[in-house]
């Protein structure tokens, strides 16, 4: 009789991100390629064949849905509307909120700002700093006029003394900044690894939950913007709110990128200054150019979240003897541009090998979007004739391959956007094709220089 084969013994190592198992231990992850993530699995005890139920305590027995009051659950404002706009029009008590962003974007300029409000509002706030000493948020707190009564600031590390000064001072709002810089006893490993990470995180938001307290937690991000620790943190909280950047420039915005109390599609913009961070209800000043319309510029409508925003795009065409003409872009994706100006050249004649073309957009807004498609050709176009366009008028639209103008998303809004903010001219896929466009831009006109092919 054959022997029986014996059962192979687990795997004793286990990644915590995506439960990749090995032999043995390895610094990184096999399979999602996670650095640190790698444990000794625990041992298997299989499946619990038997649990003996547990009758539920008074106020924990389940109710039908339709008598739930929503009222247990009000919103509260924050002081700072961007934010709110962000949040689903407030902080709900016991929400566990997580903002990420990249080091000196302004994480903690922010939320010093959203304690101080709230703090005026009323509510005690505890913010708890694990980068940075008292003092040094003092004097932050004074160049951006942050200073108030309610606003208690423990500079501190450790769980278990932040949970004390939970108790102690009995806040109605908690910011940790960061929860990598926190570290618990009951978990091996220095303040920042996985098992620290989650941790500190896990305690920090059951103590939000049963006390109704809303925490913020500020969290650190990687080299390719994702949000640094375990994937579980995100799972965790109930919202999850990324603040960026260009560092070149004063504009920030918050964005929500997981939101059980709202939706994700809403944009807060903030401006940086010298005394701290203001708000910036109605950024559409920002991203257009000042005077009069010179040629190589269109206007077009982009989306922010549910914000439409007008942005000017700008081109210029200059004539060169190398063979490689240069295509220079800052603010539009530039694999987008190449696609336009083969089109503009296979589709409309315009000869475009012999110049070199710069796009840009004003203000330090990226467009990623195809919407910006038309408003680009449109600059290219006018910049090579040497033509203006109205002041008053704004391009919509994805460009094919064929030269057609195709809809957009939520172009409905952009138009009335559009027309709300006096743009008077619309163009957009009703035009159907490129040259339509471009002769309706002549038809209004437009002076044109000869020089150039027609199209």
């Amino acid at each position: 009789m054959a022997s029986r084969r014996p059962a192979a013994a687990p795997a004793p190592y286990r990644c915590t991100e995506c439960g990749w198992t090995t032999l043995k231990w390895v610094g990184r992850c096999g399979e999602c390629q996670s650095w640190g993530t790698v444990v000794e699995a625990a041992e298997q005890t299989g499946i619990v064949r038997s649990i003996t139920p547990v009758t539920p305590g008074a106020g924990r027995v389940a109710r039908r849905i339709t008598e739930i009051d929503t009222q247990d659950a009000p919103r509260r404002t924050s002081g700072v509307g961007e934010f709110d706009r962000v949040l689903g029009g407030g902080i709900v008590p016991g929400a566990a909120i997580l903002l990420s962003g990249e080091p000196g974007v302004g994480k903690s300029t922010l939320l010093l700002e959203v304690a101080a409000q709230s703090a005026r509002a009323g509510r005690r706030v505890l913010y708890a700093s694990g980068e940075e000493s008292a003092a040094q948020v003092r004097l932050r707190a004074e160049r951006t006029g942050a200073l108030h009564d309610e606003l208690f600031l423990a500079a501190e590390t450790d769980l278990a003394t932040i949970l004390g000064h939970i108790d102690q001072v009995e806040p109605g709002l908690l910011i940790v900044d960061s929860v990598q810089t926190v570290s618990s006893a009951h978990s091996d490993g220095a303040a920042g690894q996985p098992a620290q990470v989650r941790e500190v995180a896990s305690a920090l938001i059951r103590v939000a939950k049963e006390r109704g307290l809303p925490i913020i937690l500020v969290g650190h991000v990687t080299k390719d913007g994702s949000i640094a620790g375990p994937r579980i943190l995100e799972h965790l909280v109930d919202v999850v709110c990324h603040f960026e950047g260009d560092r070149q420039t004063s504009l920030r915005f918050v964005r929500a990128l997981k939101n059980r109390f709202g939706p994700t599609d809403e944009v807060g913009c903030f401006d940086m200054t010298g005394t701290g961070i203001a708000e910036v209800a109605d950024p559409s000043a920002l991203f257009l150019g000042h005077g009069e319309p010179e040629p190589g510029t269109c206007v077009t409508i982009a989306m922010e979240g549910r914000r439409a925003l007008p942005v000017e795009i700008q081109a210029l065409a200059v004539r060169q003897t190398a063979p490689n003409p240069r295509r220079i872009v800052n603010g539009v994706d530039s694999s987008r541009v190449a696609m336009v100006l083969a089109v503009l050249e296979s589709r409309m004649g315009l000869t475009l090998s012999d110049r070199d073309v710069y796009v840009s957009t004003v203000g330090g807004v990226r467009l990623v979007e195809p919407a910006a498609d038309l408003a680009i050709a449109i600059a290219v176009a006018n910049a090579v004739k040497n033509r203006k366009v109205s002041k008053r008028l704004a391009a919509i639209g994805e460009l094919t391959l064929t030269g057609e103008i195709r809809n957009v998303t939520q172009a409905a809004q952009r138009a009335s956007e559009a027309k709300r903010l006096g743009y008077h001219t619309v163009l957009d896929a009703s035009s159907r094709k490129l040259a339509q466009a471009l002769n309706e831009l002549q038809v209004r006109g437009m002076p044109r220089d000869d020089s150039e092919p027609g199209f």
